[in-house]
């Protein structure tokens, strides 16, 4: 039972890694990013996911070192994400990808670091190039971002360490039940992003039904709902009344059936990207 938000998951190598975090997606950099990333970490947030791609690496550096700094918290209870963009994969690419990253953000390594898309052809070489880094110990943990099955299955088929995570689109409307599967028997963690659906569940009436009974919001309805399924979920929000509301979600849980209600609503519906049909 995950009861407080700093609870954590048990990586395959060991690692622990918070079930609850905050993403920085689609926000640029500026000071309401360092706020915001400052804001969640002296809240308790112990988990900031971002990438390459998102252009804000910067500003969520600074936002860390001011957040621990105001927390009077070490470096080492933070759990940092970020992820290699299709265009850095390849070995060399990669490796040096991580060190841009790295210096973007002003830390010394990362927790984890990700494949952000399958791009067919170049993902092998680029997690060669993960497990150089965490071999070498510039890295706690390495996995992977948008992969199905398929995906999977072809790049353990090569790899000397197994995906420890893999972050996908996953909601109410998009359980990828397949996927979580396969990541369940092969001890990956399986990590949500856009939880919520980019705000299109927020009105969904058998959702709002459940947060009149539970006396929460939709929001952590939802949230509580991938916690319960063992799905780490890092929503986005920089308003600190939204970041503080969306870790309201450890003094309750869903019963079993109101899980089964929640999950019934799956329609195999994508907000982003198809990882099978993707063009960038």
């Amino acid at each position: 039972m995950i009861t407080h938000l700093q609870d954590t998951t048990t990586l395959h190598n060991g690692v622990k890694m918070p079930w609850f975090g905050l993403g920085v997606f689609k926000i640029e950099e500026g000071q309401e990013l360092v706020d915001a990333v400052k804001f969640a970490i002296t809240h308790g947030y112990r988990s900031i996911d971002t990438a390459a791609i998102y252009a804000n690496e910067k500003s969520v550096g600074q936002g860390i070192r001011e957040g621990l700094q105001e927390a009077g918290i070490p470096r080492e209870a933070l759990f940092v994400t970020s992820k290699v963009w299709n265009a850095d994969l390849g070995y060399e690419e990669t490796l040096a990808a991580y060190e841009t990253s790295l210096q973007k953000l002003g830390l010394d390594y990362l927790d984890l670091y990700l494949i952000h898309w399958p791009v067919a052809g170049k993902y092998k070489e680029a997690w060669r190039a993960l497990e150089t880094l965490y071999q070498a110990g510039k890295v706690k943990a390495i996995g992977v971002s948008n992969f199905q099955v398929h995906h999977l299955k072809d790049l353990m088929e090569d790899a000397e360490i197994v995906p420890m995570v893999n972050q996908v689109e996953y909601h109410p409307r998009l359980t990828q039940q397949e996927v979580q599967a396969f990541c369940r028997e092969h001890g990956i963690q399986m990590e949500a992003w856009s939880p919520l659906m980019q705000g299109q569940l927020l009105d969904h009436p058998v959702l709002q039904e459940l947060a009149r009974k539970y006396g929460k919001s939709v929001a952590q309805i939802i949230l509580r709902w991938d916690l319960q399924n063992g799905v780490v979920t890092i929503p986005k929000s920089t308003k600190p009344d939204r970041i503080a509301e969306n870790a309201d979600v450890f003094n309750f849980a869903l019963t079993e059936e109101d899980m089964a209600r929640i999950s019934a609503l799956n329609e195999n519906l994508r907000v982003g990207p198809d990882p099978d049909n993707f063009d960038f």
